[in-house]
């Protein structure tokens, strides 16, 4: 029997959707998206993480004007109760994500781990 993976991704996404978690993290997204003071400061904060992640992905160190405004953008963020709720969500979702590419690597897990008499 062929089992087409693809399909079984496919369907895994579709359960992702309907899943509490991406429902109230979508909820959550739109609150912010509709506070316009909201949207601008996580805007900006996602704007300064992109930032970030780009120069540790090409080894650049980050400099300490960037460090001060991750820092100042990140207390701007703590202070708004949309945002932080946005961001509770994404972490329950990514709790999700997390238990699932553990469950997904297991076969290659079990593979290596295989210890020889």
């Amino acid at each position: 029997m062929t089992i087409n993976i693809y399909d079984i991704a496919n369907d895994l996404e579709k359960g992702i959707r309907e899943t509490e978690q991406f429902t109230n993290l979508k909820q959550a997204y739109a609150d912010v998206n509709a506070d316009p003071e909201a949207k601008v400061k996580f805007d900006r904060f996602r704007e300064v993480q992109v930032t970030i992640q780009e120069k540790q992905m090409s080894g650049q160190e980050i400099d300490e004007e960037t460090i001060d405004l991750a820092q100042e953008v990140a207390e701007e963020v703590q202070n708004n109760k949309a945002i932080v709720q946005l961001m509770e969500r994404e972490q329950a979702m990514s709790l999700i994500i997390n238990d699932l590419n553990r469950i997904i690597m297991t076969p290659l897990q079990e593979l290596y781990d295989v210890k020889e008499n």
